[in-house]
């Protein structure tokens, strides 16, 4: 069986890319594909042997930074029209925007892990709010977004099988896409997790947030819950909303920027619990939070509710307000969790399990029409 992986680019370090990564392992003798792909990704898979074949967007201007905006072109699925895949027997794309809206023929298996419907296009209201240079972007391509939605209906009519990474997901595909899908969860690499971690001196005394500052996660509400609240509060990443975050902050917040791994987990690990503000359709960080052996007090909506089980492993808030999260976390300080019931929570959704799974199914469906 020979197969194709496709994913909307590979420039970021996050859950996508991680996706991406896990299913070479299972098969490394696939090749890979992408609408663009950064240096560093590319050194990464040639170094494993694996080449990542990249579309003509590759040679755009400045296609690394402006590639949201050349998202407004259509370009990214004339990208994926561009690709050629007919020496293949499988194509299993990685979509969150675009990787599945592939061509593929008959006699093709074409596989979607689809981590959400576009939420630029599906869910604009959500994806635009935050700014008002967001708000007014909105307003000038709402026009393209009527086309994109359209288009993306009709290329997720030619997709065989869907898999959708969390139940919040598969609800989503059925709303915008009227398909069904099956539902394999993403997963933590435990294998990165330090077994033993050095405590600090201001070892739960702190509340951590991780995640890349952009205005939609908004990390504002923790940072006001956090001045409001008189608590100290860590923040981990960067991206564009990091002077604006800065601006609200004071010196009970503390910004570290992009920090190694071992670095991050040794800052969540002695903290007093992880705040999760963002609405997500899964969400990686909690269970890293959780494999740490800390509770995790998170926005009660989209995917940290089907990994976060209130009152054992954290708390949920309901409203994304500062209030509400502010309430939640003097609700969190008056209670107790089990550091084991955190790591054997997040043990439930191993890189080894998402292979295992991702594999069978791939397997099946392909062995039931090939």
């Amino acid at each position: 069986m020979k197969i194709a992986l496709v994913c909307d680019d590979l420039i970021q370090r996050g859950g996508q890319e991680k996706v991406m990564e896990a299913v070479a392992e299972i098969w490394p003798e696939a090749s890979i594909y992408a609408s663009v792909a950064s240096e560093y990704w590319l050194e990464r898979f040639k170094n494993r042997g694996i080449k990542v074949n990249t579309s003509f967007m590759q040679s755009l201007p400045f296609v690394m930074r402006l590639n949201r905006i050349y998202s407004v072109f259509a370009l990214h699925t004339l990208a994926m029209e561009s690709f050629d895949f007919t020496k293949y027997d499988v194509v299993l794309t990685i979509s969150s925007r675009y990787a599945h809206q592939v061509n593929t023929r008959p006699e093709q298996i074409h596989i979607c892990y689809m981590n959400s419907p576009g939420r630029m296009f599906w869910e604009p209201q959500q994806y635009f709010k935050s700014r008002l240079f967001e708000r007014i972007s909105y307003k000038l391509i709402s026009p393209y977004l009527m086309y994109a939605r359209i288009n993306d209906f009709v290329a997720a009519k030619e997709i065989d099988y869907i898999i959708a990474n969390s139940n919040n997901s598969r609800n989503k595909v059925f709303k915008f896409l009227r398909r069904q899908a099956d539902v394999i969860y993403p997963f933590i690499d435990l294998e990165k997790i330090p077994g033993e971690i050095v405590e600090t001196p201001d070892r739960n005394k702190y509340y951590t947030v991780v995640t890349r500052l952009s205005s939609w996660k908004r990390v504002d509400i923790a940072v006001e819950a956090c001045v409001k609240g008189n608590l100290k509060l860590k923040v981990i990443g960067e991206g564009p909303d990091m002077p604006r975050l800065k601006s609200i902050a004071n010196a009970n917040v503390e910004f570290l920027g992009y920090i190694s791994d071992d670095e991050k987990f040794k800052v969540l690990a002695n903290s007093a619990g992880l705040i999760n503000t963002q609405y997500e359709d899964f969400g990686i960080v909690p269970l890293e939070a959780m494999a740490c052996g800390i509770p995790v007090i998170a926005y009660g909506k989209g995917g940290a509710t089907e990994t976060v089980i209130e009152n054992k492993t954290g708390l949920f808030f309901y409203n994304q307000t500062f209030e509400s999260l502010l309430e939640a976390l003097k609700t969190f300080e008056t209670l107790s969790f089990s550091k084991t019931d955190c790591i054997e929570r997040a043990r439930e959704f191993s890189k080894e399990v998402f292979k295992s799974k991702i594999n069978q199914l791939v397997l099946e469906r392909s062995n039931t029409t090939i």
